[in-house]
């Protein structure tokens, strides 16, 4: 991986103005072992020296819409974790190359296979972008990158997180039910749900077969804006349907849901993170939060 700062700066409007970089943060390009795709990885590392049990971590999708915001979170909450729950931790965005918050390739990735007939329907009535990639994806952040990262930093193996937001939530969800190992911590918000919401049905007999396999020591949490409630998806209700089935289980799985007052769709990423955090690292605070 080639690294290089991540330059966060506006177009100069004096002579003496200079770029600003988010401290302690990379951006590289990496290609996925299998399948011919490109990512942008960012990469923030605490100042502070590893614990003992080094660092938990964060792996974050949309990276270029919300990794800034994230480890500034993290940033400002860690300083006092005795009183914030929140420790120091890496945060891995997986983005692309993109100068925009969002790429299309993201529909690839982060969903099922599901036939055109299937589909939602798209609000401007186009054709989605190419989907169905995301047994793809995860076999990349399992091969390719969770082992890059452990090679560079000393890291909590106990300690892993995975954070999406709408089409990232579906995929969040998809990683717990199809290999609930692989993090410890799940944040799915604003799950789009309506694009695979019979696969889920299907799956969960196999999904608690598979809990059983492990200790049942994992989380989820579900949130959601207030205003998605009129969302034609049914957003706020499928996700709230989802995380009552999922506590009625008997399997060692917690799960939380939180519907974020008087939020939207975009606008609930900034309290959704503000949550994730203590929910993703108060484990790691001797008495939580």
């Amino acid at each position: 991986m080639l690294h290089q700062k991540v330059d966060m700066h506006a177009k100069d409007i004096t002579a003496g103005s200079e770029e600003v970089t988010i401290k302690g943060t990379e951006r590289s390009i990496m290609h996925s072992s299998t399948g011919n795709r490109e990512f942008q990885i960012f990469v923030s590392k605490p100042q502070e020296e590893p614990p003992p049990s080094g660092y938990p971590v964060i792996y974050l999708l949309d990276a270029n819409s919300v990794f800034g915001t994230m480890v500034e979170a993290v940033r400002l909450q860690s300083r006092r974790p005795e009183k914030s729950g929140v420790v120091p931790a890496i945060i891995v965005g997986i983005g692309y190359r993109t100068n925009g918050p969002f790429s299309p390739e993201r529909y690839f990735d982060f969903t099922l296979p599901v036939a055109a007939a299937d589909l939602p329907v798209r609000p401007d009535g186009s054709p989605w972008p190419a989907h169905g990639g995301a047994e793809g994806f995860l076999k990349f952040i399992e091969e390719d990158l969770k082992p890059e990262i452990g090679k560079r930093f000393k890291i909590d193996e106990n300690s892993q997180t995975l954070f999406g937001h709408s089409l990232g939530g579906l995929f969040a969800l998809y990683v717990l039910y199809t290999n609930p190992y692989a993090f410890q911590n799940y944040i799915a918000g604003s799950p789009s749900l309506h694009w695979n919401k019979k696969w889920f049905d299907d799956e969960e007999k196999r999904f608690l077969s598979r809990l059983k396999q492990g200790n049942g020591n994992l989380s989820l949490m579900l949130g959601v804006g207030e205003q998605e409630g009129t969302h034609k998806s049914g957003m706020n209700e499928n996700a709230q349907v989802f995380s009552k089935r999922l506590s009625m289980i008997d399997s060692g799985l917690n799960v939380q849901f939180k519907e974020f007052e008087e939020e939207g769709h975009l606008s609930v990423l900034p309290p959704l993170i503000n949550r994730a955090l203590r929910f993703a690292l108060k484990r790691n605070v001797p008495g939580g939060v």
